[in-house]
């Protein structure tokens, strides 16, 4: 019901109604059918075919004025919100973007950083503004985990949303101290397994990517193995270098300039293929460690009910910015590979990271009150 009072609301604004006062077939839309005056089957029928026809009316309407909203979108300043503080890689990520789409829409897209609980304020405020196209939003992966993670969350990443176009990925990545003895992933299994309860494993976070990727290493091999939980990705790393905590799971941008430096030793890149930045490091898979594939993800999502023009006017926009190779530069200094899709494409990709970390979390118990 708000969801359809918003775009009354967007509606009435159009041609100059009132919320309270709305005219002709929008009127419809808001009051019950009235109710047979006798129980004639004649008269009956009569009624449902005048109710399907105003029906049909108000959809064509209602479809009339998306697209004339879309045509002339953005006729002014698009808010871009970010569920972190300043500086992290999704408000990198979301400023990059944000710049390409103001250079070639012609109006201005900025950044605001809504910050608190890790996301999910902001998702609970995206997830109920006027879907116009005026607010859309940049995610990180937490935005379909946390649905899972915790108690109670203000949105739900499928009903909520619509997916607009992923930008970028990361793959998690391991690493350990140089003291560790292991040197590739199998050996590192069968180090953990000679050693119950010696290791230990850093994270950024509980239900971080990173985290939840050495949860389902952990599982997989059934390793005694324990996360320890840091306020960020950058003391989870310097707690490895200084061999606190010998393993840890990471975002590769967290522990890339350490590994380069020979700060640590990384052992496997939780990816499909091979990370730009660091080539000599396997894949889990060419090491025998399957399905364990685990990346950051970024991308963009709007209010559900978006106009579909809207939509996908933003996705085609964001699938040139990245093609880009300044754009693609950029993103690969921060240690992602740009990687833009369909918004059909995309809002697979969230079900499908879903249902993969959801099962993850039910399977190592794990809740956020």
């Amino acid at each position: 019901m708000a969801r359809t009072k918003d775009t009354l609301k967007l509606i009435g604004a159009r041609f100059g109604m009132s919320e309270r006062k709305p005219a002709g077939a929008l009127l419809l839309l808001w009051t019950e059918p009235p109710p047979m005056m006798a129980p004639n089957k004649r008269i009956q029928g009569s009624a449902m075919k005048h109710g399907l026809r105003i029906f049909l009316a108000a959809a064509l309407l209602l479809s009339s004025v998306a697209a004339s909203l879309a045509q002339g979108y953005p006729n002014r300043p698009v808010r871009v919100v970010v569920g972190f503080p300043p500086g992290g890689p999704t408000d990198v990520i979301a400023r990059i973007v944000a710049q390409r789409l103001s250079e070639s829409l012609g109006q201005q897209f900025y950044v605001e950083n809504v910050g608190g609980a890790g996301g999910n304020t902001a998702a609970g405020q995206v997830a109920r503004v006027t879907p116009d196209g005026y607010t859309i939003m940049a995610i990180s992966t937490g935005f379909v985990v946390n649905p899972s993670l915790y108690a109670k969350v203000p949105y739900d990443p499928v009903r909520d949303f619509s997916a607009v176009s992923l930008v970028a990925v990361s793959p998690n990545v391991v690493v350990v101290n140089p003291s560790v003895p292991a040197k590739t992933l199998p050996e590192l299994v069968q180090l953990i397994r000679d050693n119950p309860g010696k290791y230990s494993f850093a994270g950024p976070g509980v239900g971080s990517t990173p985290h939840l990727g050495g949860e389902l290493f952990r599982l997989a091999f059934k390793l005694d193995l324990v996360h320890v939980p840091f306020t960020g990705a950058a003391p989870a790393v310097q707690a490895t270098i200084g061999g606190h905590t010998p393993i840890a799971f990471t975002a590769l941008p967290s522990s890339l300039s350490a590994i380069q430096a020979g700060q640590v030793r990384a052992l496997g890149v939780a990816a499909t293929e091979r990370a730009a930045g660091i080539p000599d490091v396997p894949t889990f898979a060419e090491q025998g460690v399957k399905d364990q594939e685990a990346y950051t993800l970024t991308g963009i999502v709007a209010p559900a009910g978006t106009p579909k023009e809207i939509v996908d006017l933003l996705s085609r926009e964001i699938a040139k910015s990245v093609a880009r190779p300044d754009v693609s530069e950029r993103l690969a200094v921060l240690g992602f590979k740009g990687i833009a899709n369909t918004p059909e494409e995309f809002a697979a990709r969230i079900k499908l990271e879903i249902e993969k970390w959801g099962k993850v979390v039910h399977d190592a118990n794990l809740r956020i009150e």
